[in-house]
């Protein structure tokens, strides 16, 4: 059965507008508690939420669904997705509810469900609460007014992921380190500062006021240029950029220069192989990342697996080889040593590490690779057609991935979270890659406007 509510990543959408209503969450509330709050006792639920304004609306509604099924909620209020996943373990909860739209725009919500291991929900699990909630009967439910749950607010939460994410390198000083750190007016804006400041690092921080309307708003992972400037305004040693609920992260070197999610992992995973860490000698990456990490961990012995686009598939990859280290070009980085999901604090401070210790700078460790020339457009798109049933696109991208060979590579793909319409050209060659971006967007422009 095809999903109708959950996405990649949850059930994704407008703040107010179907399906991000209070009602959907009511529902979600209820059938979550149904589908993973069978037996006996009270049985516990995780909720947290980044600092959109919607976020409010929605939080108390799926703490009702919850409640009137006798599930018991832990609120722990705005804190990075990573941290519910982590919190979900460790305080014994069935699953843990995060209200976030990630890196998406203000006016944007969603709803992911983590696993009582602080994992995301199986696809057999989503489709199970999905026909729950679509079957019409689930309002009318709910458990005698003695069993009706409670509802609790876990002062400590931030205390507790602030030591787990230390202790992920065993609380290693960055004394002597200087960092601009951008927290994208979103969940971590408060706990990263924290984190890096207790083990001694000097923090520059920026975007850490959030009003329920600036998250990611001209900040954040999405814009690394603003680190960029910071870096070399402050001569500082990196910079620093999540994103609106800190699952993802995007570094500048001390030159302002970017340093995406590629390089991340392979310099880590560079790290790893000498330590004799890393599992398999692989790393699981997505069809977006640079043919240039590819040639680069080939020529290092290190091998690559490649999945579909989503860390979702990444980790799914990564639980079945059982491999250690993965993630995405966009800075989801999966330690799985420490995290379940993506955790953008936790990748900051191994690499912060890796710096203390070798005594490198970023750029340095950053330099293992050649990147190809490459370029991604991203569009919105006035429908989602199966590129089947379209003319010129499929003939387009034939063409491009005929003319390019094997010293290059296009993708085209439909966002699992948004409206929109994706774009990837790679070449050896940058005239190439500006050739094709353009032949492609042209193409999909006018099939799908």
């Amino acid at each position: 059965m095809k999903k109708k509510l959950f996405g990649t990543d949850g059930i994704r959408g407008k703040a107010n507008q179907y399906p991000i209503t209070p009602e959907i969450a009511m529902l979600v509330g209820k059938a979550t508690a149904k589908v993973l709050g069978g037996g006996s006792g009270h049985k516990r639920v995780v909720l947290g939420k980044d600092t959109r304004i919607s976020g409010y609306m929605l939080e108390n509604a799926i703490t009702s669904g919850l409640l009137s099924m006798g599930m018991d909620v832990l609120a722990v209020g705005p804190m990075p997705t990573p941290a519910v996943a982590h919190l979900t373990r460790s305080m014994g909860a069935v699953c843990g509810i995060m209200i976030t739209a990630s890196h998406n725009p203000a006016c944007d919500n969603g709803i992911k469900i983590f696993a009582e291991d602080g994992f995301k929900l199986p696809d057999s699990v989503e489709l199970e609460i999905e026909k729950e909630m679509l079957e019409g009967t689930l309002a009318e439910e709910g458990v005698p007014c003695e069993n009706i749950g409670k509802a609790y607010r876990i002062e400590d939460a931030r205390g507790r992921y602030i030591e787990y994410a230390k202790g992920s390198i065993q609380n290693l000083s960055l004394r002597g380190l200087r960092i601009v750190l951008d927290c994208a007016n979103g969940a971590a804006y408060s706990i990263a500062p924290l984190i890096f400041r207790e083990l001694g690092a000097e923090v520059i921080e920026t975007a850490v006021r959030p009003d329920g309307l600036n998250i990611n708003d001209g900040c954040g992972a999405l814009y690394p240029e603003n680190i960029g400037r910071l870096v070399r305004e402050h001569r500082a040693d990196a910079g620093i950029a999540l994103d609106g609920d800190a699952d993802r992260v995007i570094f500048c070197d001390a030159n302002g220069e970017e340093v995406n999610g590629d390089r991340i992992i392979g310099m880590l995973a560079l790290a790893y192989q000498r330590e004799r860490k890393l599992a398999s000698d692989t790393i699981v990456v997505t069809g977006m990342s640079n043919l240039g990490l590819m040639r680069a961990m080939k020529q290092a012995g290190i091998n690559v697996e490649v999945t579909d686009v989503g860390d979702r598939y990444v980790i799914e990859r990564m639980r079945g080889g059982s491999f250690n280290v993965g993630g995405e070009q966009s800075g989801h980085i999966i330690f799985m040593d420490y995290a379940t999901t993506g955790d953008g604090i936790i990748s900051a401070l191994h690499v912060l590490k890796l710096m203390k210790q070798t005594g490198k700078p970023l750029a340095e460790l950053a330099g293992f690779m050649n990147v190809f020339p490459q370029e991604i457009r991203s569009f919105g798109v006035a429908r989602k057609t199966p590129f089947a049933e379209l003319s010129r696109l499929p003939a387009e991208i034939d063409a491009c991935r005929e003319a390019l060979g094997e010293s290059g590579r296009t993708i085209v793909r439909y966002s699992g979270t948004e409206n929109k319409i994706r774009i990837l050209v790679e070449a050896e060659q940058s005239d190439d890659v500006r050739v094709w971006i353009e032949r492609l967007s042209a193409a999909a422009r006018e099939e799908l406007n």
